[in-house]
């Protein structure tokens, strides 16, 4: 019998988007086939202790997103770098537990979607899935993430940034000026619509700014592009495919945009309507900018697109999220799943890419023959 490959789920962190990583790791862990992969959870907190998991019951009030949080465990883990041991120890003891064949991190934000983590796995020497450190960073910035679009001649909306030493120099009038109003305001390494507000008028305009500087010390002022919300996810390492896309239809009766409150909060903050209904050259149109969108900004494994269609089906790319949310109602998977690839399939093929990306990089040189 072929033996089992043990797949470390990584889940949880440090960033405001930790209850969510908790729904993303719960719904992966019921999906992922059992009969091919052994599962160890490692559960980071608020804080940034490792944790290790109990399988049979890791989480409180699972059910509900605003309440859902790890459970307390003792054991705390530690990963030590080392050549081929893959040690993840406990701090208890420093006994090593089981080695791991490959991670899957679905932390969301910063301290795990940033190459945080990802760096912290290539020097431990542990396949893991999604991009490397320098497409997770790349993904998580959007300043820099939208300065490289743009070069690249991807179509976005127009935007300004500003950092925390700046702050006192920009004003309401000038980036009305520059991008128009309304526009929106948001962290600029952040995701899951945390720290976002809607601005209309001078007097929204300074809470907006602090709302935002107080999970980064850059933001960003985007044009507001009226328009419908298009998400097409993307898989694959140097040859990606994308799936079908689909819309985003906010409840404008009870939220302004596609909020954090609307995503995960409010069962009926918003309509997932896939497939997209699209006309046949926008739907490619789309897949085609959602490709080269993954590969300008170096990204490998998975990562969702989303998109502005104006009425005259111009298409703009609003943002790139390298790990995406795996919740039951989130757009990555349910966008695979409609294109014909099942949730634990899916789960399957972005393990199978890890370990093959791995397999390639560990057969160039490390040392020069002098």
């Amino acid at each position: 019998m072929n033996k089992k490959i043990r797949v470390g789920i990584l889940f949880g962190g440090k960033s405001a988007e930790h209850e969510v990583s908790l729904q993303s790791a719960k719904n992966i862990f019921e999906a992922i086939d059992k009969s091919k992969y052994d599962v160890t959870l490692i559960g980071i907190d608020k804080t940034g202790r490792w944790h290790l998991n109990d399988t049979s019951e890791f989480l409180l009030d699972s059910d509900n997103p605003k309440l859902i949080k790890l459970q307390n465990i003792p054991e705390k883990l530690a990963l030590v770098p080392g050549e081929l041991n893959h040690q993840l120890i406990k701090t208890s003891d420093t006994n090593s537990i089981s080695n791991i064949d490959v991670i899957f991190p679905i932390l969301h934000g910063p301290f795990g979607e940033d190459g945080t983590i990802q760096g912290l796995l290539k020097l431990a020497n542990i396949p893991f899935v999604g991009a490397s450190v320098l497409g997770s960073a790349i993904g998580m910035d959007k300043d820099v993430m939208k300065r490289l679009l743009r070069d690249a001649g991807v179509p976005i909306g127009k935007f300004l940034v500003c950092h925390q030493f700046e702050k006192e120099q920009i004003n309401f009038k000038k980036v009305v000026d520059s991008i128009g109003v309304p526009f929106f305001i948001k962290p600029a390494n952040l995701g899951s619509s945390v720290g976002i507000s809607r601005v209309s008028s001078e007097s929204e305009f300074i809470t907006a700014i602090d709302e935002a500087f107080q999970y980064d010390t850059k933001i960003l002022f985007e044009e507001n592009i009226e328009g419908r919300e298009i998400e097409c996810s993307v898989l694959g390492n140097e040859t990606p495919i994308a799936s079908i896309p689909g819309e985003i239809i906010t409840n404008k009766g009870k939220h302004q945009f596609y909020s954090y409150q609307a995503k995960y909060l409010d069962e009926s903050g918003a309509l997932l309507k896939i497939p997209a209904e699209l006309p046949p050259e926008v739907t490619r149109k789309i897949q085609e900018l959602a490709v080269d969108s993954f590969k300008v900004l170096c990204c490998e494994g998975m990562a969702r697109v989303d998109f502005f269609l104006k009425k005259d089906n111009q298409v703009f790319v609003n943002e790139i999220n390298s790990i995406p949310g795996f919740t039951k109602i989130s757009m990555y998977p349910k966008l695979w799943e409609a294109s014909g690839i099942s949730y634990t399939e899916l789960i399957d093929r972005l393990i199978q890419l890890a370990i093959n990306r791995f397999e390639k990089e560990k057969k160039l040189k490390t040392s020069v023959e002098l």
